[in-house]
C-alpha cells in the first residue's frame, strides 16, 4: 500500500526537504525550513510539545523565505511564536542560531546555547576584526588562491550583524538533564563540529536531536568556526564516542531524514574518520606536505569527487577538514609538522630526519 507524505516523512524517506510539519515522535514534529545558495538545502528545526509550552530544538536562518514557513508551521499545528517557551540551539552556525535569536528577541522565548560557542561570538562581535578568520586559516593549509577568493568574498562585511546574530540569554555548560515536565532531555555537550555543539535526548522517547553532530548521509565538517581550535577532530570523534554510549535510539538530524539507529550512523562515522587518517597519512608518504595538497590525493563526497571537482566553499570545508585530521595525526604521533611562516608543512618522519 502506497503511504501518503506525511507517513513517508515519518519513515524518513521522500523528500525531506518539502516544506510542512511532520510528527516524528508523538508530539515532536519536524520542520524543514529553507537554506538558499546551500548545498544542504534545508534545515530541520524540531518542534517539541510540552506542558511547559513549545521547546524548538534550533530555529533556522534568519531570511523571510524560513521565516514565513516557520510561521505558518506553526499555526497548521495551533500555535504561534508567542507559545514558543524555549529553544535549544545545539550550535551557533547561522542556519540554526539566527532565527531563534531573532523569534527571541522579539517574543520574550529562552534562547539557550552552549558556552563553547561563546569565544566565536566574541571573535565575531570584535571592534578589532579586520578579516574574516578563515582566510588565516586557509593560508595555513597552504590553499592559497582559495584564500584569496575568501577574503575578496568577505571583504567589507566580516562582521554579522548583531540584529540576528547577538548573544543567547542562556548558556549551556557540561552535561545536565533539563526538566521540562512531561519530558526530560539530557543535554550532551558535543563539541567537535563547533566548541559550543550540543545533542538532546529523550531517552523515554527514543528520539535523540543531533544537531550536525551526527548526520545520516554527510559527514559533519570540522573546523569550521570563527574561533581557532587545534583539535578539533579530536573532539568530534570523543563526542562520538560519548554519543554512542548512549542507548539507541531513532536518529532526529539537522539536515536529512529521519533515521532508525544512532548507532548504526555513529560507528559509520568513526569507521570513516579512521579510514580518512589512514588516507592522510598515505598522501604525506606519497610527498604532499600541505592540507591543500594531501586534500587534492584523496576522495571527497559519496562520488568520491577529486579536490579540483568540489565548488569554492566545499573547497574550504576540505582544506580545512583536511587540516583537522593532519593535526590530530600530529598529536598521535603518525606525523610530524612545522610551521613555514603562514603555512604548516607536514611528513611522515621528524623534521630535521632525513
Amino acid at each position: 500500500m502506497a503511504m501518503d507524505n506525511a507517513a513517508e516523512q515519518r519513515a524518513g524517506v521522500g523528500d525531506w526537504t518539502e516544506p510542512g510539519v511532520y510528527e516524528v515522535s508523538p508530539g515532536v514534529h519536524r520542520m524543514p525550513l529553507p537554506l538558499p545558495m546551500d548545498a544542504l538545502r534545508a534545515v530541520n528545526v524540531y518542534i517539541t510539545e510540552t506542558d511547559q509550552g513549545l521547546v524548538l530544538i534550533d530555529g533556522g536562518w534568519a531570511i523571510p523565505q524560513a521565516q514565513e514557513l516557520f510561521i505558518s508551521g506553526l499555526k497548521e499545528l495551533g500555535y504561534t511564536q508567542r507559545d514558543i517557551q524555549r529553544f535549544l540551539v545545539t550550535h551557533v552556525h547561522r542556519d540554526h542560531y539566527t532565527q531563534a535569536y531573532v523569534v527571541g528577541q522579539e517574543t520574550g522565548a529562552d534562547v539557550s546555547l552552549g558556552i563553547g560557542d561563546k569565544a566565536s561570538l566574541d571573535v565575531m562581535h570584535s571592534d578589532t576584526l579586520t578579516q574574516d578568520p578563515n582566510v588565516d586559516r586557509l593560508l595555513q593549509a597552504g590553499a592559497d588562491e582559495v584564500a584569496e577568493a575568501w577574503r575578496k568574498l568577505f571583504e567589507g562585511h566580516v562582521r554579522p550583524s548583531t540584529d540576528d546574530y547577538g548573544y543567547p540569554s542562556t548558556w549551556l555548560d557540561s552535561d545536565f538533564t533539563i526538566d521540562l515536565g512531561t519530558r526530560q532531555l539530557a543535554a550532551v555537550s558535543t563539541p567537535g563540529h563547533t566548541q559550543g555543539h550540543y545533542v538532546f535526548a529523550d531517552i523515554q522517547a527514543g528520539v535523540l536531536f543531533a544537531g550536525d553532530h551526527v548526520l545520516p548521509t554527510i559527514t559533519p565538517s570540522i573546523g569550521f568556526e570563527p574561533a581557532w581550535v587545534e583539535q578539533p577532530l579530536k573532539d568530534f570523534l570523543e563526542s562520538l564516542v560519548k554519543v554512542r554510549a548512549l542507548p539507541d535510539m531513532a536518529l532526529l538530524p539537522a539536515h536529512g531524514p529521519v533515521a532508525v539507529s544512532s548507532h548504526d550512523r555513529v560507528d559509520e562515522l568513526l569507521a570513516h574518520h579512521e579510514e580518512r587518517l589512514q588516507q592522510c597519512v598515505e598522501a604525506v608518504a606519497q610527498g604532499a606536505s600541505t592540507a591543500w595538497e594531501v586534500a587534492a590525493l584523496i576522495p571527497w563526497t559519496r562520488r568520491n569527487r577529486t579536490r579540483d571537482e568540489l565548488g569554492p566553499f566545499d573547497q574550504v570545508m576540505a582544506a580545512f577538514e583536511t587540516l583537522a585530521h593532519l593535526n590530530l595525526l600530529v598529536l598521535q604521533g603518525r606525523l610530524s609538522s612545522e610551521d613555514n611562516g603562514k603555512t604548516r608543512l607536514y611528513r611522515s618522519a621528524p623534521f630535521g630526519i632525513k
